[in-house]
């Protein structure tokens, strides 16, 4: 089942969507769920999913505005450097990493599908980065690699868009040029769980302008999806709700030579294979004469 988080005339919902449409299940839950990520935390998306499933569609695709799946999840993990090839695109002769790189984007961010994201003023080097996306849908700590794949909801898309001189400001962490406003997108809805036979052979294609610049599957990750639930959650305890953004292959636009970072009026497209299309135009960011350079 495809799950999303909309906005209309009327107000911000969530609801599923089928052949026929929208299903509006906020509206149908009488406001029993303030969003989706109340209605994940609750453990009842399944008895809500199958009430659903014959209802009569609220809206077409065309008729909302995308927001992104879990509003304002507790917790977002990026996880660096995770694509095997990867480690060989830095051109350092480093071993393949013993554990996983991980640091935290904010949900200010991150935008919906179909809006736009956002170049800063700051820096001329906004890159693109296509992530396959962990929903978390039940959580815990301390899970064993065993049990870690019955913790995901579903799966869903992002573009990890990062200012790559930004990144180096600092020694140790990536944290600034991760985090400006706006400047990446997640989405657009949650494939849930029960529609994917394993998470071994996902593929992930970013094209720009139409132009595929990163394509890869998860047969290539050094850290697979149950590893990372698993070793995330011994220091940090998962909630329903929790994103973990997986790591993205070659191809960003910081390795080409010349780099090719992104401009106003690119459109970048994330696909994942079992999920759907993310798609964002970039824009440069509005700054009024009373602001502060």
């Amino acid at each position: 089942m495809r799950l999303l988080s909309f906005r209309t005339a009327g107000g911000p919902s969530f609801g599923a969507i089928f052949e026929r449409g929208i299903v509006d299940l906020g509206a149908r839950c009488g406001g029993a769920y303030a969003d989706l990520h109340a209605l994940l935390a609750s453990g009842d998306l399944e008895r809500v999913a199958a009430d659903a499933n014959d209802a009569p569609r609220d809206y077409a695709l065309g008729d909302v505005t995308f927001l992104p799946p879990v509003a304002r999840p507790e917790k977002i993990f990026c996880i660096g450097v995770n694509y095997l090839n990867r480690n060989e695109e830095y051109r350092d002769a480093s071993d393949a990493p013993k554990y996983p790189s991980i640091f935290m984007r904010t949900p200010g961010s991150l935008v919906g599908h179909r809006h736009p994201i956002v170049r800063p003023p700051e820096s001329p080097e906004l890159d693109y980065e296509g992530e396959i996306v962990i929903v978390i849908g039940r959580g815990g700590r301390r899970i064993a690699r065993a049990d870690a794949h019955a913790h995901i909801a579903g799966l869903t898309c992002m573009n990890e868009g990062t200012v790559r001189d930004w990144v180096r400001h600092g020694k140790f962490n990536v944290t600034q040029g991760k985090n400006f406003a706006a400047s990446g997108a997640v989405g657009p809805w949650i494939v849930t769980a029960d529609e994917f036979a394993g998470y071994d052979d996902v593929r992930v294609t970013t094209r720009v302008n139409g132009e595929v610049r990163q394509d890869d599957t998860t047969a290539s990750l050094a850290f697979p999806f149950d590893y990372l639930i698993s070793y995330i959650s011994t220091f940090a305890e998962l909630a329903p709700g929790d994103v973990i953004a997986t790591g993205t292959p070659t191809g960003a636009g910081a390795r080409f030579d010349p780099p090719r970072y992104l401009v106003p009026g690119d459109e970048v497209e994330v696909e994942v294979a079992g999920v759907g299309t993310l798609v964002n135009t970039v824009v440069d960011e509005r700054i009024s004469a009373g602001d502060e350079m």
